[in-house]
């Protein structure tokens, strides 16, 4: 199921500087494409193997993590060189992926296993685990480093993580089947695409509770923030949805490929970045506009799931 479509760190920089690059993962072409954002256009495709799908790079943006969740493993790439340097054995089945922000940990979910590890990079060891809700997939990290947040897709919950000792703290449930999770940037509100149930649950991290939901597109996978607004992307309908962030409510639908699946804002706040899994293209739609403005070929299934921009 993982090899098929059904499906947070980052480089620190200015408010105003863009993403030069997109890393994106290609689950059927078992590859990562990089594309140059300021081109517009795909300069390398590097070979993963085992299905890649999850994908977050380190802060500084030198290093991409990439989840295989059939080759169960994260495999580490040089975002300079454009190599694969090491490859991390992790559970049975890694698909979302986060970074601390310090860079000192990465987090990883696991389908099968149920569980939330926790990766030393700097030795390629797992120095922990947490049970978690079933099928855990999207992961995110508040951005002050202290929980993590899963979204467990066949318990319709989230869990909530410290990261000081690894403990699940809380859990709670949300839309049905929550796949992709992100974290705004006070570290105040989540949000999850529910893709069962069409919409996204806005969550209060600090009281640990559903405080809205937004009803989007058919079967929503993932949620990107930028200039206080949400972007979900609506794998069946072919579109991103676009709701106020203050209102909750839904202020425009744009229309890009076939089965969009991974979406990030850029930090410019003038774009956002869409993967579309059966186009294979990367899209960039306008935030002023709302228009796409231009759809990159990447490699054959890409799905890009995590923070893809550096």
């Amino acid at each position: 199921m993982l090899a098929v479509a059904p499906w947070f760190g980052g480089e620190v920089r200015a408010a105003s500087e863009g993403a030069r690059e997109a890393f994106v993962t290609n689950q059927g072409g078992d590859s990562l494409s990089i594309v140059d954002l300021a081109t517009r256009k795909s300069v390398a495709e590097i070979a993963i193997g085992g299905k890649p799908a999850g994908v977050v790079m380190a802060p500084g943006g030198r290093i991409a993590y990439v989840t295989a969740p059939e080759g169960k493993e994260v495999v580490v790439v040089d975002a300079e060189a454009r190599a694969v340097t090491s490859r991390i054995a992790v559970g049975k089945g890694p698909v979302g992926i986060a970074v601390h922000p310090d860079g000192s940990r990465i987090y990883v979910a696991d389908w099968y296993e149920h569980k939330l590890y926790a990766v030393d990079p700097a030795t390629g060891m797992v120095t922990g685990s947490v049970d978690v809700g079933l099928s855990p997939s999207g992961v995110a990290v508040t951005p002050d480093g202290k929980l993590i947040v899963t979204a467990d897709r066949d318990s319709d919950e989230v869990s909530l993580i410290d990261t000081e000792t690894l403990t699940r703290r809380a859990h709670f449930a949300v839309g049905a089947r929550p796949f992709g999770v992100t974290i705004d940037a006070e570290g105040r509100r989540a949000y999850t695409a529910n893709v069962q149930s069409d919409d996204v649950s806005v969550i209060d991290i600090a009281s640990g509770s559903v405080v809205a939901t937004v009803k989007v597109g058919s079967r929503p996978y993932a949620v990107a923030l930028s200039g206080g607004r949400g972007y979900v992307t609506d794998q069946y309908a072919g579109t991103v949805s676009v709701f106020d962030l203050d209102t909750l409510k839904v202020v425009g639908t744009v229309s890009v490929g076939e089965f969009p699946e991974g979406i990030e804002a850029d930090p410019s706040g003038d774009a956002v970045y869409v993967a579309c899994w059966e186009s294979n293209t990367l899209e960039r739609i306008d935030t002023k506009t709302l228009e796409v403005t231009d759809r990159i070929r990447v490699g054959e299934g890409p799905r890009a799931f995590g923070a893809f921009l550096r």
